[in-house]
């Protein structure tokens, strides 16, 4: 009995996690359309400078992240399973982002050497967990 209480407040909380990661996409995209026009609106018109398409860019990643963690709570609901590929991809973005957004010449080389570090480790991971999964599906 205990153990199904808890099933159904962690599915109840997931769900609220879902709808509420849907309600701030939705409105991060509406943000991201507005900032879009006004960089295109801006003087010089319909010509974005540099800074405004890095920022930009960094926005519309940070709007896919939000996508592929509702994808992760909408597979999380269907199979009770979190998707290690799926988690992956977003951490695989959050860092595209990060190198996006970061100024290099700002940041101390050793933190970049880190961040270089870390996107081979999860394309790593994401090329095993694809080769694992082709593997099952082939073996």
């Amino acid at each position: 009995m205990l153990e199904t209480l808890l099933t159904k407040i962690q599915r109840f909380t997931v769900l609220a996690l879902a709808g509420m990661i849907a309600v701030v996409v939705l409105l991060s995209t509406v943000h991201l359309g507005v900032l879009i026009a006004e960089e295109i609106w801006a003087p010089p018109r319909f010509l974005i400078r540099v800074q405004g398409l890095l920022e930009i860019f960094g926005y519309f990643l940070l709007v896919l992240i939000g996508v592929e963690l509702l994808e992760t709570l909408k597979a999380y609901l269907r199979k009770d399973v979190i998707h290690v590929r799926v988690v992956l991809e977003v951490a695989l973005i959050a860092m595209a982002r990060k190198v996006i957004i970061e100024e290099p010449n700002t940041v101390p080389s050793l933190t970049l050497l880190g961040i270089a570090a870390l996107i081979l480790a999860l394309a790593l991971a994401f090329y095993f967990e694809r080769q694992a999964k082709r593997d099952t599906v082939h073996g």
